[in-house]
């Protein structure tokens, strides 16, 4: 490592920030716009190398997407990385400290590359989605609720699952009208509409989970979403090729798209059925459906 180079873990909580700098001093600070902004300003002045974070199920968004405004090198990684990292180097001990310290080794040695956050239109969308998404799971839940409901449950059970129908409905909207009132968006759609099996739901879902999509490689966006097959080797021995790690979400609405491409898409269709033919099982020929058709909206997105 250059001497002359710098590294930050961010280790993120609900309501602090512990920070630390490599072979260097650690800080708390509070999780609050006013302590945000000093910390931009001390890090503007000396402008480390790389920024790292964990994903924390959205808390580490408000503070990523400020450093990522302020021009600073910042990478949010998955905590399952860090914490084999952390393994490894036999950090076994876990505080919030310890976190940040680890964190800050982690970028220097690791060195994960800067992704492009996504902006705030591209989250909003995210957050309809997921919505969505919560209300479908409590549908599900409430359905199978009525079965083996009492009569006095039953009334307010369908009461509640008429009102879901109308949230779902109405976010579907809202998803609609998100897509058609972007240019950018508008024009992606418009492409990814023509693929038989696409849906609505799926290219909002694409847009917002995938804002990298027609940018990258067709092998770097497989590995990215998680559809990339890995070797299992050892000796002689010779494992099945697995799927593993990427992007679930952008993999359950994929999978979905795929089961109704291979009945109404020709080019799925016909891939599948080879596949099929040649001896793989059903579950290997739909994963690698699900990358055709990741590969073709890839392709379709980056040359217009």
């Amino acid at each position: 490592m250059n001497t002359s180079e710098s590294f930050v873990g961010i280790d993120v909580a609900k309501d602090w920030l512990d920070l630390a700098w490599l072979g260097a001093q650690t800080q708390r600070l509070d999780y609050s716009d006013e302590a945000i902004a000093g910390l931009l300003d001390r890090l503007r002045s000396e402008p480390p190398t790389l920024i790292v974070m964990e994903a924390t199920g959205g808390l580490e968004t408000r503070l990523a997407s400020a450093l990522a405004a302020a021009g600073l090198p910042v990478a949010v990684v998955n905590p399952r990385q860090v914490r084999d990292y952390a393994k490894a180097c036999g950090r076994l001990a876990k505080t919030d400290r310890i976190d940040a310290m680890v964190l800050a080794a982690f970028a220097a040695a690791i060195r994960p590359q800067v992704r492009p956050l996504p902006d705030e239109d591209t989250r909003a969308l995210g957050d309809l989605l997921a919505r969505r998404r919560q209300l479908v799971e409590m549908r599900v839940q409430e359905k199978l609720r009525v079965a083996r409901a009492s009569s006095v449950q039953r009334t307010s059970l369908r009461e509640h699952i008429a009102w879901l129908d109308e949230r779902i409905a109405r976010l579907d909207i809202d998803l609609t009208h998100a897509l058609r009132t972007s240019n950018a968006w508008r024009d992606k759609d418009d492409l990814l509409k023509q693929i038989p099996g696409v849906g609505s739901l799926t290219r909002a879902a694409m847009l917002a989970w995938l804002p990298e999509l027609g940018s990258l490689k067709r092998r770097q966006i497989a590995a990215l979403v998680g559809l990339a097959p890995f070797n299992r080797d050892s000796g002689t021995h010779r494992g099945a090729r697995v799927i593993w790690g990427g992007r679930a979400q952008v993999r359950r609405i994929l999978y979905m798209a795929t089961v109704a491409g291979i009945r109404c898409n020709p080019v799925l269709r016909e891939f599948y059925q080879r596949l099929r033919a040649q001896g793989k099982p059903a579950k290997v020929a739909l994963t690698a459906c699900m990358r055709k058709l990741l590969t073709i909206m890839n392709a379709m997105l980056k040359h217009h």
